[in-house]
């Protein structure tokens, strides 16, 4: 049996249905299960009471450090950090920065989905995420969502990748150049090869498939009926999309439908607890309710919507109504970063900001709200009751942030408040299903300077063939 023991934490931050937040916390850890949470006292005499079962094989100390549920980041394009930049340092809203990469993506191949994954969750799990959705819709060049799912496996993270597509061209009316669409048939083909090939429905699985038609403005109602039909064949095969992200969107679902994203989303099944929505910024106080009384997520991507300018999600609103509600980094070219830390704190900082017709308040998103967004709120979304907080039975997923470090000197009389107050810092140490993948703020067994020299050398052929370079 592998079994670990985190013990003498700063705080273990539990997330219980108490909130618990214990000084001096341990955690015991046997197999990719958490056995006992507590004090140090108590989790020592709950291992005293039968030594010779519970002795742990590997003893970490925590001192200096607050300790969290694993992270869970419910929306990402994983493949987007090789176009980081590109669009969002010209100030280009997201139809035109969508205009203007979608002809670099169109070179993506196999090596390059494979390569962006895994520099992108390697930067996920140092910023403290332990489950990541992947939203990959685009497949050029046999391009697979095995190759990102190839990554994970290798890294250890726990993964929700969706089969994304696009299916809706320019000739027929949608955003995307014909070029980077596919037919209908082979999508759904593949979404059904990609469930029988790597979906596991089990508590404690560490991968999970969805389904995830694009956008409004790049699928059809066809593809989207269908996409729904076929993951609820299947038990905990989620479907996710992008809704209500822009004015823009909102605009093209009135001349072409005659009604809103949401009520579009509504009319062809798409309602529902297996049923993620990407951004949501722009709900009416009606739709709002509509997601709430239905069960229906909400992945708040709040770096994006500011540095595309599409606007600040209602999400105090949604919270006070019951809505389903995570966070998202997004994808990594319009960000562009990966750090989910750091997404908490820009989600409890927009709140507070406020947006038109209500007035800045520092009180609308306290920090543990924030955090448990990023927890509880992400393995909701996600349909997952086996993660997102510290517990005993819940899969072994949690993250320790030092807070004896410069970034968070003077910040010891709330030091969970700090670690989003303060400056995001890199994890110091991250457990995946009981396995350690992230130590001493390092991953082990990961050549970064090679991956990042050969990512990079990747992204600029990218450009260079798209003109861009």
């Amino acid at each position: 049996m592998n079994s670990i023991l985190i013990r003498n934490a700063a705080v273990v931050v539990t997330m219980d249905g108490r909130r618990r937040e214990i000084a001096g916390g341990a955690i015991m850890v046997a197999d990719n299960v958490i056995v006992s949470v507590g004090s140090d006292a108590e989790v020592a005499a709950w291992i005293g009471a039968a030594p010779a079962q519970r002795t742990p094989r590997r003893v970490i100390d925590a001192g200096g450090c607050v300790v969290l549920p694993g992270l869970v980041n419910c929306h990402h394009h994983l493949y987007q950090t090789l176009t980081r930049t590109i669009g969002t340092g010209q100030g280009r809203g997201l139809f035109d920065w969508l205009k203007l990469l979608y002809p670099v993506w169109a070179g993506l191949d196999p090596e390059a989905v494979y390569v962006s994954a895994k520099l992108a969750l390697c930067e996920l799990l140092l910023s403290g995420a332990t489950t990541v959705a992947d939203h990959l819709y685009l497949y050029p060049n046999g391009a697979r969502i095995g190759d990102e799912i190839a990554a994970a496996r290798e890294l250890g993270v726990r993964f929700h990748p969706t089969r994304g597509s696009m299916s809706l061209g320019q000739s027929k009316g949608g955003l995307p150049p014909d070029s980077v669409v596919e037919n209908e048939e082979d999508i759904l083909r593949d979404c059904l090869d990609a469930i029988a090939e790597f979906h596991d429905p089990r508590p404690h699985s560490m991968l999970r498939i969805g389904l995830a038609p694009c956008s409004p403005f790049s699928v059809t109602a066809d593809l989207m009926k269908e996409s729904a039909r076929l993951a609820r064949s299947h038990p905990k095969v989620g479907l996710h999309t992008h809704l209500a992200e822009t004015r823009d969107e909102h605009r093209f679902c009135m001349e072409k439908f005659g009604m809103s994203p949401l009520a579009y989303a509504e009319s062809l099944g798409w309602l529902g607890d297996d049923v993620s929505f990407a951004h949501m910024v722009h709900p009416s106080a009606a739709e709002i309710g509509t997601l709430a009384r239905t069960r229906s997520g909400v992945c708040h991507c709040p770096s994006s919507n500011m540095i595309l300018a599409s606007g600040i999600a209602p999400i105090r609103e949604m919270r006070d109504q019951g809505v389903k509600v995570g966070l998202g980094v997004d994808g990594s070219a319009s960000n562009d970063g990966n750090h989910m830390l750091g997404e908490a704190r820009q989600a409890a900082l927009l709140q507070r900001v406020g947006w038109p017709g209500f007035e800045s308040r520092a009180d609308r998103m306290p920090v543990r709200e924030a955090l448990e967004l990023a927890t509880l709120g992400g393995a909701s979304v996600l349909q997952r009751d086996d993660i997102g907080s510290i517990e005993t039975g819940k899969a072994a997923d949690f993250v320790a942030f030092r807070i004896d470090d410069i970034e968070h000197a003077g910040a010891l009389g709330d030091p969970v408040a700090a670690l989003l107050t303060c400056s995001p810092t890199r994890a110091w140490l991250s457990v995946i299903n009981g396995r350690i993948v992230v130590e001493g703020g390092a991953l082990p067994g990961v050549d970064l300077a090679q991956l990042v020299a050969r990512h990079n050398s990747i992204s600029q052929n990218l450009m260079r063939k798209a003109g861009l370079a």
